[in-house]
């Protein structure tokens, strides 16, 4: 296993930070996994996760059973782990330009532009190599010009060439779910099956340029693009997986991710040895454009009737929000029917606050899909 190090720009005279990448295996030997936790700082279930996977790692490259390249980031925001406001840990958000953490990856698609039409031919698995090769030269131009954009550059320098991307986040409250996109959903089914996923939720573009689907994104759309012309794969399949919520950070269920993550690797031939069985899948993947967040409609206190994982049919009561000086009770119901996949751990209300998610099955919206 090899540590590398990687400054970040200062944002302050006196104050420098780093993020560290742990490379296990041989690149350039079969495929290259690349998994980070904790983009959002303050989800944390993920570092327990990979710092579990770390040793099951390091006992397989000792082994001299690891035929492929996994990278892995532990602390992926060194600059969101350090805001810490009265006790309270900020990791959302970068404090200093207001900007999340998990938005503005690079566009690959404009970046590459048309000229990469010249570089493509016949064979599919020379057009990878050529469109990898395109991103690096693209990636060495870009010139950061503060301490986030270099935060960006180095994670996206780091997983651009991978053949699978898993950001590991969670939510408040939850079930563990999967983001994805669509074109990666294929690739997506075993990882989600090895999980346990309650929720595979995809889209061809979300909006945002969220950093899985800056590593996917170019993939689909320049097969769209090139169609009939030129072959292009999928070649990177990348996933945000929520690690249940954010308080559910314990040995035994970090273990066994960890465990599931192991067969995952073998099922791609990353890991040698037979995968273990696959298990039953959990859910169907619905389109994320027909997840419903139901909204506070007023002030007050929020009392749930349902918990993260039941299925809710249309019209059901999910939620109270209680005014408790006019003893005005309001009962939110879902207008889709699915599973209820994610909800908010504050239990009072301000007006149009978020209270939960269900994953309907039919699409109802359109344009950008993601929170803030």
């Amino acid at each position: 296993m090899e540590i590398r190090r990687h400054a970040l720009l200062s944002p302050s005279v006196g104050t420098h930070r780093e993020l560290l990448s742990f490379h296990y295996g041989t690149p350039g030997a079969g495929q290259k996994v690349y998994l980070q936790a904790s983009l959002h700082a303050d989800e944390l279930p993920g570092m327990l996760v990979l710092h579990h996977l770390k040793q099951r790692l390091a006992v397989l490259e000792a082994q001299g059973l690891l035929r492929g390249e996994v990278v892995v980031v532990p602390v992926a925001n060194p600059i969101g782990l350090d805001q810490t406001l009265m006790h309270g840990q900020l990791g959302r958000f970068e404090f200093a330009s207001s900007e999340n953490f998990n938005r503005h990856y690079p566009d690959f698609l404009a970046l590459l532009g048309e000229g990469i039409a010249a570089r493509l031919g016949q064979d599919a698995e020379a057009n990878k190599r050529a469109i990898r090769a395109a991103m690096g030269d693209a990636l060495g131009r870009i010139k950061p010009a503060t301490e986030l954009q270099s935060l960006r550059q180095i994670l996206v320098s780091l997983a651009y060439d991978a053949d699978v991307v898993l950001d590991l986040h969670c939510d408040f409250e939850a079930v563990l779910h999967v983001y994805t996109e669509t074109p990666c959903l294929e690739q997506a089914e075993p990882l989600c099956r090895y999980l346990g996923a309650q929720a595979v939720l995809l889209a061809k573009g979300s909006g945002g340029a969220s950093f899985d689907e800056a590593l996917s994104g170019h993939w689909w759309q320049l097969a769209e693009r090139h169609a009939g012309r030129y072959p292009i794969p999928q070649a990177c399949f990348s996933a945000t997986v929520e690690l249940r919520g954010n308080t559910d950070v314990y040995h035994p269920v970090a273990a066994q991710d960890a465990d599931n993550l192991i067969a995952f690797l073998q099922h791609r031939g990353v890991v040698a040895g037979d995968p273990p069985a696959m298990p039953a899948a959990l859910c169907e993947a619905t389109p994320l454009a027909g997840s419903e967040t139901l909204h506070a409609p007023h002030a007050g206190v929020v009392a749930f009737h349902r918990q993260a994982g039941d299925y809710i049919e249309a019209g059901e009561v999910v939620v109270d929000v209680i005014d408790p000086l006019t003893d005005t009770v309001t009962s939110v119901t879902a207008s889709v029917s699915g599973v209820l996949y994610a909800r908010g751990i504050v239990r009072y209300a301000t007006t149009g606050m978020d209270l939960c998610k269900v994953a309907g099955k039919v699409a109802f919206r359109s344009g950008y899909l993601l929170s803030a």
